[in-house]
């Protein structure tokens, strides 16, 4: 996806999560993540969203680390957030397109993916705003899914960090029934190697919308929400060692 229209997505998940803790109310249980209510979602994003700007808006081309999450509730932490989510959106869009800052994920530039990055987190958490307010986690455009989907196989999961591990060579497919898009995700001792083409036979195969592959893949829909062949194992594995943390 290009920048701007990873900025525009920005904005409008943003302000759908904001709605939506908004109705839910502080004290709400968030389904999709068990440790928290809504106002932890809200402090928690709301952080990422400053931590980010700051990058991008100061051009930082070190890392530094966040400023903590505030000691803020109601409806004074939803403005909060409001005013944070405001200051993100307006820094990526006056940013030059060539402006120099630390990332931590392969990008064409530090733009992109700070664009990137930002409207996926805000996506994810919105959906989880979603399900507090007591419905489903919301639709999720197909071109933007399929970014997302290729962000977590292609970048979150190439890194070292990644648990999901196998001990003998396996490979897990994933592909989007409505738009085409396929992933083969080779799996060993060593980090996920993933490719945008359907290479060879595969021990588990992942379908479904693009959507729904989005919401399943980062652990907001569960497994049966999307078709699974094969050995079904590499899909639970996927549920229980993919989980992206903040530390």
């Amino acid at each position: 996806m290009e920048t701007s229209a990873l900025i525009k997505s920005l904005v409008q998940e943003g302000q759908l999560l904001a709605l939506a803790a908004e109705e839910a109310g502080p004290d709400a249980a968030v389904p999709t993540c068990p440790a928290w209510q809504v106002r932890h979602l809200l402090r928690h994003t709301g952080m990422v969203h400053r931590w980010a700007t700051v990058f991008v808006a100061e051009g930082c081309t070190e890392y530094r680390p966040e400023a903590g999450e505030p000691d803020l509730d109601g409806d004074e932490l939803l403005e909060w957030f409001r005013e944070g989510h405001g200051l993100l959106v307006g820094a990526l869009s006056e940013a030059p397109p060539d402006v120099s800052c630390w990332s931590f994920l392969p990008a064409p530039t530090p733009l992109h993916f700070w664009a990137r990055r930002q409207a996926h987190e805000t996506a994810v958490h919105r959906a989880d705003a979603q399900s507090a307010a007591g419905g489903d986690p919301g639709e999720v455009a197909p071109e933007f899914a399929v970014d997302g989907v290729d962000e977590l196989l292609s970048a979150f999961h190439a890194r070292g960090k990644s648990r999901v591990r196998t001990e003998t060579p396996r490979v897990l497919r994933v592909r989007a029934t409505d738009t085409g898009d396929v992933w083969t995700v080779r799996l060993s001792p060593e980090p996920p190697r993933t490719g945008r083409t359907e290479e060879g036979p595969a021990d588990c195969e992942v379908s479904g919308t693009a959507e729904r592959l989005y919401l399943t893949l980062w652990n907001r829909l569960p497994l049966d929400a999307v078709s699974i062949t094969g050995d079904t194992g590499l899909a639970r594995l996927w549920r229980e060692q993919s989980g992206i943390t903040w530390s």
